[in-house]
């Protein structure tokens, strides 16, 4: 409405300017004279104005016919399109600035600008290859789904544009949620260009997604020979994926299937945690306790992990803790100084009531690096000593407030997962877990948890203890007692 009003008002500025210009020229003296074979013609100002536009139009005039002529000639000399490309040609000159028009808009953001010059360059160029794909790009932008989803489907006639078609729909339907549909045009788009970078990994997150374990392997192998992933990240995510695939036989009861796949998975990638650990169950299933003692021992000069710990106590589990601890040796002797080398050590003396080993084991964690487990561990140790139930409870309560140590943590958004997932279950990152400490983001609690052991056990004897166990930090070394 305001527009409509503003171009009236031009308009009648515009007649007022040209009536206002008119009449000075007509009050202005001079004029011109053209004395041409005995004719002597006089023209006044106004005149003068008026002869000029005739002549210019008149000049347009002849190209034109000329144009036309020529047209005209060329047919009869045999040219059968002639005289049509003469009436195209300005429908093109149309249509294309309509669609230069169009593309503009549409990079500004103006949505539906752009659909109403992609609809004047559909009226105008026989080009629906770049007519159409204006039109399903401005109706995204615009938020008309329905017309974008018809422009696409109609660039999927033209073998040159069905790509681009398909690419189209995919996107829309990711953007609905529907997973399935979407998966299946992501599959015909690979099948039109498997090299296609985005389409590799649109296919790769759905068929994870799909737990498509097999057909997300030969994605992975596609983006390798495309050159889009380094091999050792290959590597890695063929391994996350055998692994997962090897789960899913597992589910299927298939247990030779499942034990072949663990270890293909950990053969892929030996650091892989998660595939180490089913590698040894799978071989500890099949009675083969040397080869999982192996691949576990391997896994953990890598990594010490306790899931590693959790499956290698798998291979005898009815041993008593003495036992246990004799043949944990062969872990424990590996990486003597890692921070989860210490604390399997000291869980395993104090299930088998070697508490004073357990403290030696456990040194100056508990001070250097306290976390839930490490303190827990400490308060097993002072009850196992016989200390008094305060001391006991000053352990547990520091416990409450201590860091959780680490933990399986998405590098992408930092979400924590009690057990490893090659997806998150937060962002949907594909092999963004990692054995972290996860980012600290607590401060002081509004409650003040931080004072209870002031509440439930003496000042003093949580401080206590640390400072005897920083006492017994440099004999961290020493071997336990029989």
């Amino acid at each position: 409405m305001l527009w409509t009003l503003l171009k009236v008002i031009l308009f009648v500025i515009a007649i007022a300017a040209m009536a206002y210009g008119a009449g000075v020229l007509l009050d202005t003296d001079g004029a011109l004279r053209v004395a041409v074979a005995g004719w002597e013609l006089t023209f006044g100002p106004l005149q003068l104005v008026i002869l000029s536009l005739m002549v210019i139009v008149g000049l347009w005039l002849v190209f034109k016919i000329v144009s036309f002529v020529v047209a005209v000639l060329r047919f009869l000399a045999g040219d059968e399109t002639a005289i049509s490309r003469y009436f195209d040609r300005n429908r093109e000159r149309k249509g294309y600035q309509a669609l230069s028009e169009g593309f503009l808009a549409l990079a500004s953001g103006e949505g539906k600008v752009a659909m109403a010059r992609a609809q004047r360059a559909e009226r105008y160029l026989a080009k629906p290859e770049l007519t159409t794909l204006l039109m399903a790009q401005s109706a995204e932008a615009a938020g008309d789904t329905k017309r974008a989803a018809e422009a696409y489907k109609r660039l999927l006639a033209d073998e040159k544009t069905r790509f681009v078609g398909v690419r189209g729909l995919l996107k829309q339907k990711l953007t609905e949620g529907d997973t399935d549909m979407a998966l299946k045009l992501a599959e015909k788009a690979f099948a039109m260009k498997p090299r296609h970078a985005d389409t590799q990994d649109i296919l790769l997150k759905l068929q994870a997604e799909k737990a498509d374990w097999k057909g997300a392997r030969r994605t992975l192998g596609a983006k390798l020979k495309a050159g889009a992933l380094p091999r050792d990240v290959y590597r890695r995510r063929d391994a996350v994926l055998a692994l997962q695939e090897a789960k899913t036989v597992i589910d299927d009861d298939a247990s030779i299937e499942a034990r072949e796949a663990a270890i293909e998975a950990n053969r892929l990638s030996p650091d892989l945690i998660p595939a180490a650990a089913m590698a040894g169950r799978s071989l500890t299933a099949k009675g083969d306790a040397k080869g999982a003692t192996r691949v576990l021992k391997k896994a953990w000069s890598v990594e010490p992990h306790p899931d590693l710990a959790a499956a290698f106590a798998e291979i005898a589990p009815d041993e008593t803790p003495a036992a246990r601890l004799k043949r944990f040796k062969v872990l424990t002797d590996i990486r003597p100084g890692h921070e989860q080398t210490r604390l399997l050590l000291a869980e395993l003396c104090v299930a088998a009531e070697d508490f004073p080993a357990a403290r030696r084991a456990l040194g100056d964690i508990v001070t250097v690096h306290p976390t839930q487990r490490s303190l827990a561990i400490m308060a097993a140790i002072a009850r196992g000593e016989g200390e008094e139930e305060s001391v006991v409870r000053g352990w547990l309560t520091r416990a409450l407030t201590a860091p959780l140590g680490p933990q399986w943590c998405c590098d992408k958004c930092q979400s924590i997962h009690a057990q490893w997932h090659p997806i998150c279950d937060n962002c949907g990152g594909f092999d963004t877990l990692s054995w972290r400490e996860p980012v600290d983001t607590s401060g002081p609690s509004a409650t003040g948890t931080e004072l209870l052991p002031l509440i439930v056990g003496r000042a003093d004897a949580s401080k206590e203890a640390a400072e005897v166990s920083a006492e017994d930090a440099d004999i961290v070394s020493a071997p336990p007692r029989p």
